[in-house]
């Protein structure tokens, strides 16, 4: 079964032997404050899904592919975005199919 961002969060968090507390000093929102523990806690059990920017912020902290966590939350990166059209999503999404 595939796992979810929180999942990945959390573990990533675990191995690094980080608390939540730690973890959320070194997330920052786009204004620049720390996400809080609370924050973190709802995203590790699935409970809000992070903002790009945070996410990305997320995988820096944990060493993390930024564009996988980004995936998991429901996001297309930005600069693939940009470049979607009807026949990359039938390409890409036959691709992932076959595997």
């Amino acid at each position: 079964m595939p796992q979810s961002l929180g999942q990945v969060v959390r573990e990533a968090r675990l191995a690094k032997k980080w608390t939540q507390r730690e973890l959320a000093e070194r997330v920052k929102k786009e204004d620049g404050t720390p996400i809080t523990p609370q924050y973190l806690n709802d995203i590790e059990f699935d409970r809000r899904t992070p903002s790009e920017y945070v996410a990305r912020t997320l995988a820096k902290a944990l060493d993390l592919d930024p564009d996988f966590l980004i995936v998991l939350a429901g996001f297309i990166p930005e600069d693939v975005r940009k470049r979607v059209t009807e026949e990359t999503v039938k390409d890409a999404m036959s691709l992932f199919r076959k595997k």
